[in-house]
């Protein structure tokens, strides 16, 4: 009678499926890192959105000029070198400001400026603002606010204080 020597086995076709599959393993990771670099992915890991709370607000100011305030209520300090700020009415005229104000913009600052309007008493004009950080192309704010006694923007810049 044949008894098998359990110390008789063959196990010779594991180490080689093993090493297949780490090969295999190993080449998808490096495919996954090359392709990230080469799709451009790995350039805008730096450049985050950041996380701030922008309370923004337009009013009357003098003769045609209307004011616009914004305030960071909490989140991170930007620079305002980042900052584009856009005001457009409902004809798509628009002014526009890009670092105009402080060095940073932190936690209880405060900035206003002006722009230009053509005042129309009774009129109510609906004006979006619009707020983008430009490195990371993100809107941080998009807001409609209803304003009276405006016609039109004429255009422009928006001036900061």
């Amino acid at each position: 009678m044949y008894v098998p020597n359990p110390f008789d086995s063959d196990d010779r076709a594991v180490s080689p499926v093993i090493g297949v599959i780490l090969m295999v393993a190993i080449t998808v990771i490096l495919a996954a890192v090359i392709g990230t670099f080469v799709l451009g992915l790995g350039d805008s890991l730096g450049d985050n959105q950041p996380t701030a709370q922008l309370d923004v607000s337009i009013e009357d100011g003098a003769s045609d000029e209307k004011n616009v305030t914004i305030e960071h209520g909490g989140g991170d300090p930007i620079d305002s070198e980042t900052l584009e700020i856009i005001v457009t009415d409902e004809d798509g005229n628009e002014a526009t400001a890009s670092g105009e104000f402080s060095d940073r913009f932190s936690v209880g600052d405060v900035e206003s400026g002006s722009f230009d309007a053509t005042d129309s008493p009774g009129d109510t004009e609906e004006l979006r603002i619009r707020i983008i950080h430009q490195p990371s192309e993100s809107i941080l704010v998009d807001q409609t606010i209803e304003v009276e006694d405006i016609n039109s923007i004429d255009g422009g810049s928006i001036t900061f204080n």
